[in-house]
Parts: structure tokens; C-alpha cells; sequence
């Protein structure tokens, strides 16, 4: 692609379970993203605990790049990279990486929430923070920490920063992720310095805040030479937290939409222009993380298709039917009515034995246990359904906002019976799709700070409607035998 026709950008996008490497080609009437390199992302458990295995994911983004120049029809200008968020890299004087970074499901922060919380009044943190309960927010894994590393620990990086460190040298934070921390002030746009106090760290370890659009500078020597990149390209911060970018993504026509970004994890929320900060929404555990723009992400996390996925990988270790088609096919013919349980119970949070988990949380709720994989499967889906609906509700009634759509983003849009129970659940048509809604919010921005685009999200959103396909899935009217 010509430098007058757009943009050739790629697109890092690390999930909990894989990443990719995307190429994205952007014009003002173009948008078309091509798969360079896929690769699984397997935490590794050493004796100290759950870690990512972060040096083997920065070898596949290195080889993800060197796919995507030679596939690109023009010069790479940008990349950027978004990720989950919280999970950080802790780093020395030198710049080197202390030791590996921990996996947010390790068990080292069990209980430390509470410590921390005889220290910070809950009330507080929220009134700072704005942020919901999660037992592994970066404030709580930095209380869990061995003091050891947090001697020799100079910066730290959260792990979109971390690897934009190691192809640039430039260290900083990117607003979005910065925002998830638990020591962001979310009216300021500021690092909390007294929440940082008062949990007992060093301002230094926090790096100087980035904007989506801000261009961190080009790439190092050795990167060029290992990726065959041009001396030219650079790396461009995003909505690194991959919600802000998924966000971004939902090719919403107007502000009166919802969305669940369904994946690993659901984020189930709405689009505003300042935080909600109150004590209803503190108890609601509804959070408040920054978006592009300048706007919140006002939203509650849900356990997400990890519930699916755990209970997949299950059966395929006993040798059962582990194709997903097929089971959702079987949980499809299962009819409505059956059990539901809490899907946002801590219980769910580590690996292993998820079917067991899910007949425990039915009996405490006082409903049938689900038999056999297809009410399994079928019972993980109207819960999570449930769950949405319950979350679109509160967002509603919390925030003030109206809204006449739910936008249903990522992996989860392709997943026909999830979408037309949630639509059911919810009392509102579902826009399924993008499944690349984090991809193509990622290029975007980087499009935008590179003059291959212009506008603000609204023109962004628009190009994304008149460039990629969405399935609507109307509600149908409840029986008598519907919850």
C-alpha cells in the first residue's frame, strides 16, 4: 500500500490462551486485516508459582513481525500491542527483567486483598480508583510481592509496556492498562502518588503515561535487523489494555449501545465520558478503566469462556467429546429452563476440575446439577447469558445510560447459541461481531497517528460497519418455561 492510498500497521494482540500478530491495511475507505503469525500463549508453574512465559511470547511477537513485513504489500510504519491487563514485569537499574512475571491466577495473592485493605479504606480505593474487586489488581499482586524483587525492581512494566520497552529501549505506561492498576486516579488521568504511598511503594517503579496515538519512537537496531523491518517503522501506543481497544472496535452507530467483549473473560459494560464513582457502584463491583478518547469503560467483569474452555479441556484429557461445534450442536437441542449458577464466583478463578466446580455452585444455588456434556455446556452458556444480562441492567440503572443494543465483540460472536440467549436474556437485539474487534481498535489507532485516518471514534466506528459484516440476533419472547 502506498504512503498516499494508507497505512500498513501491525497489530499485537496477546490473549490469555494465544496471541497474534495481525497485519492491518487502512485507508479512509479501507480497513482489512490479515493473520501473520499465531501462536499459543502456556503459562509455565515453577516452585514459586504460576508465571507467563514471557520470553517465548516476545520470540513469537519478533517472528510475528518478520511475517508480517514479508507479507505487507508496502513498508511496516507502526506496531502496536495490547494485552490483558494488571500482569507487569518488574526491572532492575539496567533495564533488566527482574524475574518472570507472574500469572494474575497464581494463589499468591489469596487473602491479600483484605491485608491490603487494613491498610486502605475499600471506600477509598474506590473513590481513587473507581475500579471493582478482583483479587489479582496489580495493587494486590504488588502486596503479595517478594520483598527481594521489590528491592532490586527499579520500573515497572506492564506487559504491553514491557515488550514495547524491548523493541524500543523507551519505557512508559499507556493510560488504558495504567488504568486497572488500582493506583490510577481516574478523575485526574494521574498515578494515585497517595495511594502509591500508602500501599507502600516507590513513585520511581511507576513510568511516565502514554496516550493511544502517542508515538513511542522506532524500534532498536537489533530488532530491525532480526524482523527486516525499515529503519523508519516505530512502535505506537494503543488502547494496550485489549478491552480499550476492543472498545474501540464495537462499530456502534450511536452512544445508546452496551457491549461484552467475550473471550477468556467477558467485560460487560458501557461507553461514558467520566467515571461513576458512588457508593451503589462500589457495592455493585462495577469498574471505572479508561478508554480511548478520553472516555471510561464503565463495566464488570465476567468470568468469560474460560468456563467453556477449562470444562473442554477436561473432557479431552478423559478422552470425551472435545469438539466444540459438536458440543454446542448438542447443547443447542437442550431446552431452555435448565440450572444456571453464578459464573463470577472466586471459585472459578484457577485451572482444573471445572465441571466439578460447576455441580458444586448448583447445589449451593439450590439447582439441579447439569448431566452429561451437552446440559454441561448448555448451563455454562445460560449462566453466563444471565450474567450479561444482569450486568447490562446494573450498567443501565448505575450509570444513567440508555441503551437500545448490545454489541457482542470478539471470539464469543462467533458462538451462535451464546449470542441468541444473551439477546433473549438481555430483552435486546445483539450485534454479533467483530470477532477482530481488538485488532482492528488497535489499527485504528495506530491509522489514526499516522495520518491514514482522521476523526474521532464515531468516524473510526464507521469504517469498521462499512468494511466488516455483523449477525443480529433479535430477542424472542419468553414461555412459560424461561426463567
Amino acid at each position: 500500500m502506498s504512503e498516499a492510498n494508507g497505512s500498513t500497521l501491525a497489530a499485537v494482540d496477546l490473549g490469555a490462551s494465544s496471541g497474534r500478530v495481525m497485519l492491518g491495511r487502512v485507508a479512509p475507505d479501507r480497513l482489512e486485516l490479515t493473520e501473520a503469525h499465531r501462536f499459543p500463549n502456556v503459562p509455565v508453574r515453577l516452585p514459586d508459582g504460576l508465571h507467563w512465559d514471557v520470553l517465548r511470547l516476545y520470540r513469537d511477537l519478533l517472528d510475528g513481525l518478520a511475517a508480517a513485513r514479508r507479507a505487507c504489500d508496502g513498508e511496516l510504519r507502526s506496531v502496536g500491542i495490547d494485552s490483558w491487563a494488571v500482569d507487569y514485569g518488574l526491572l532492575d537499574a539496567a533495564g533488566t527483567l527482574v524475574s518472570n512475571p507472574y500469572h494474575y491466577r497464581d494463589s499468591r495473592t489469596d487473602g491479600v486483598a483484605a491485608e491490603v485493605h487494613e491498610r486502605i479504606d475499600p471506600a477509598q480505593l474506590y473513590a481513587t480508583t473507581g475500579l471493582q474487586f478482583l483479587p489479582f489488581t496489580t495493587i494486590y499482586q504488588l502486596a503479595a510481592e517478594s520483598p527481594v524483587r521489590l528491592r532490586h525492581a527499579e520500573h515497572l512494566a506492564l506487559l504491553p509496556d514491557l515488550f514495547t520497552y524491548w523493541l524500543t529501549g523507551e519505557l512508559g505506561t499507556e493510560r488504558t492498562n495504567a488504568s486497572t492498576t488500582g493506583l490510577f486516579d481516574a478523575r485526574r488521568g494521574t498515578w494515585a502518588d497517595e495511594l502509591v504511598r500508602q500501599a507502600g511503594l516507590s513513585r520511581d517503579l511507576f513510568g511516565e503515561l502514554r496516550r493511544p496515538g502517542d508515538v513511542v519512537g522506532p524500534l532498536l537496531p537489533e530488532v530491525r535487523a532480526e524482523t527486516g523491518v525499515a529503519s523508519s517503522m516505530v512502535a505506537t501506543a494503543v488502547g494496550s489494555h485489549d478491552t480499550a481497544s476492543a472498545v474501540v472496535g464495537v462499530p456502534a452507530a450511536d452512544e445508546r449501545f452496551a457491549y461484552v467483549s467475550c473471550g477468556t473473560w467477558s467485560l460487560v459494560g458501557v461507553e461514558l465520558d467520566g467515571p461513576v464513582l458512588t457508593a451503589a457502584s462500589r457495592e455493585a463491583n462495577f469498574t471505572n478503566e479508561g478508554g480511548v478518547d478520553g472516555t471510561v469503560r464503565y463495566l464488570r467483569n465476567v468470568m468469560g469462556l474460560w468456563l467453556l474452555a477449562e470444562s473442554v479441556a477436561e473432557w479431552e484429557r478423559a478422552g470425551l467429546t472435545s469438539d466444540l461445534p459438536t458440543l454446542l450442536a448438542m447443547a443447542s437441542d437442550v431446552g431452555p429452563g435448565g440450572p444456571v449458577f453464578d459464573p463470577d464466583d472466586p471459585a472459578f478463578i484457577p485451572p482444573g476440575d471445572m465441571t466439578g466446580r460447576i455441580a458444586d455452585a448448583c447445589r449451593r444455588a439450590g439447582q439441579p446439577v447439569p448431566e452429561g456434556q451437552a446440559r454441561t455446556v448448555r448451563c455454562i452458556l445460560d449462566s453466563l447469558a444471565d450474567a450479561y444480562a444482569r450486568t447490562v441492567r446494573d450498567a443501565v440503572a448505575l450509570s444513567g445510560h440508555e441503551v437500545d443494543v448490545v454489541h457482542l465483540v470478539g471470539g464469543g460472536a462467533q458462538n451462535e447459541l451464546l449470542c441468541r440467549l444473551t439477546a433473549d436474556a438481555c430483552g435486546l437485539p445483539v450485534v454479533a461481531g467483530p470477532v477482530e474487534a481488538t485488532a482492528l481498535g488497535n489499527v485504528l489507532v495506530q491509522a489514526r497517528a499516522h495520518g491514514a485516518v482522521t476523526g474521532d471514534l464515531w468516524t473510526m466506528r464507521a469504517l469498521i460497519r462499512a468494511t466488516h459484516p455483523v449477525r443480529r440476533y433479535e430477542p424472542r419472547p419468553r414461555t412459560s418455561t424461561d426463567r
